[in-house]
């Protein structure tokens, strides 16, 4: 294996162990760099037949989540993968038999025709690293290539969660698909690269106003105290981004004595006005992701991970451990997909917490969040004020993903030693690090405004 797609990759350089620094095995690595490699034969074809009118969301959907898949902390199970390419290649030959007899090609890249006869072929062109990175020689243009497919995997995780909103994207999944379609071209230049990394960043953006507009769904943010303690009624945790998971776990535990805490990457659910009518949503429990194994025992419900950023659980909560969407894990129990127009059926995990004892509380009090654009702009006066009076000297953005390496605690030494007249906005996850810090408010105004992190 060679992967160097997140923060804590090995030396700073990548994982060539055999096993990641996330869990993840070389073989399940493997397997990811196969399937993306599959995909990017679904563009070849798919491209080519877009000039002919063809396009298939259910296509175009598997893309997207076959690179959301493939992301740090999501799915480690490798019949997932196994699995995935097999439909991949099936997809593939689908768009190729539409194309066909419309047009004729010198030479068709292996990826675009190769076909597996067993489970037994995939591990072996696994094996073999087909599709890695250090297939690519050039260092210039593995890492312009790389910079490009990690920004579509950003695209992807986004677009994936808008879409169980809007149900609809197809222009951004198209581009998934051209560029894909550009970086599995051997014959593409460093100046076409960084042109076709430019352009990822505007669908970057295009895609956060996308999944802003979906998550309006829900309320625009509103500046909210949430809870941190625990009430006496058993509970289930649930992580993640996918809002509609939430709504329909919460609907499908009212009235059963069975409460709902948020973890980490679901918290930003507490600011929108629609979550906030569930008396059975209590509050937030723990905090960042990578705290969660000892977080998840004193729990002692189960937990639902929506997507990243799941850790691989100990044996002694695994039991407890559900995943749905794009969340896989060896020995995990996963909630199927929901019907066309239906729901997802969360009863097994429902009837499991009602079996489990109350969680342990870990802390007591709230914490402040809710400063999404629009709420931030309805207080633009009273902060311009305080500007204009010196009140407020500075505002810091602290971004980036926390993390376990004891030096992340550089957030927090920042947070504390900044001079008083400061606001900080949160970006990402590394507001765990200083959002229950007591840095107070400057007129009212608190110095961290936390607008959400991934979502």
């Amino acid at each position: 294996m060679f992967c160097h797609q997140c923060q804590e990759t090995a030396r700073n350089s990548g994982c060539n162990m055999k096993q990641g620094v996330c869990g993840k095995t070389a073989e399940t690595a493997n397997l990811q760099d196969l399937l993306i490699w599959t995909l990017k034969g679904i563009s070849f074809w798919a491209v080519r037949a877009k000039k002919y009118g063809w396009y298939d969301e259910k296509t175009a959907f598997f893309v997207d989540k076959g690179l959301f898949k493939t992301i740090t902390n999501a799915d480690f199970n490798k019949q997932d993968f196994i699995d995935d390419i097999f439909e991949a290649v099936k997809l593939r030959e689908g768009i190729r038999s539409f194309i066909n007899g419309k047009e004729t090609f010198d030479k068709i890249p292996e990826y675009a025709e190769w076909m597996p006869g067993n489970e037994n072929d995939i591990h072996e062109k696994a094996l073999a690293g087909t599709g890695g990175w250090l297939e690519i020689e050039n260092e210039d243009i593995r890492s312009l290539k790389a910079l490009v497919l990690y920004g579509l995997k950003g695209i992807s995780a986004y677009l994936e969660h808008g879409y169980q909103i809007k149900k609809q994207g197809k222009e951004i999944f198209e581009y998934l698909m051209y560029a894909l379609d550009q970086i599995a071209r051997e014959d593409i230049t460093a100046d076409e690269l960084v042109a076709l990394t430019m352009k990822t960043g505007e669908w970057g953006v295009t895609v956060m106003k996308y999944l802003d507009e979906a998550n309006a769904h829900y309320g625009e943010q509103e500046i909210t105290e949430v809870n941190l303690g625990v009430r006496n009624n058993p509970g289930i945790l649930i992580s993640g981004h996918d809002f509609v998971d939430l709504e329909e776990l919460l609907e499908q535990t009212k009235g059963t004595g069975v409460d709902v805490y948020t973890h980490s990457e679901m918290l930003p659910a507490h600011y929108r006005p629609a979550f906030k009518k569930y008396d059975n949503l209590v509050g937030n429990y723990g905090n960042a992701w990578w705290l969660q194994k000892e977080e998840i025992k004193k729990f002692n419900g189960p937990v639902l991970f929506t997507t990243n950023c799941l850790v691989p659980p100990d044996i002694d909560y695994k039991e407890r451990i559900f995943g749905t969407g794009a969340v896989g894990f060896e020995g995990i129990k996963y909630i199927p997909d929901r019907p066309e127009g239906g729901h997802k059926d969360f009863s097994k995990i429902i009837e499991l917490a009602k079996t489990c004892k109350p969680p342990v509380e870990l802390e007591k009090g709230t914490i402040i969040g809710g400063f999404g654009h629009k709420q931030t702009l309805a207080l633009a006066d009273k902060v311009i004020d305080a500007v204009k009076s010196g009140a407020i000297k500075r505002f810091v953005v602290m971004a980036g993903c926390d993390g376990r390496h004891k030096t992340r605690s550089y957030y927090t030494e920042v947070a504390e030693k900044l001079p008083k007249d400061t606001v900080i906005l949160t970006a990402g996850c590394a507001k765990y690090r200083y959002n229950k810090l007591p840095l107070g408010d400057i007129g009212g105004i608190p110095r961290v405004l936390d607008a959400g992190q991934c979502n």
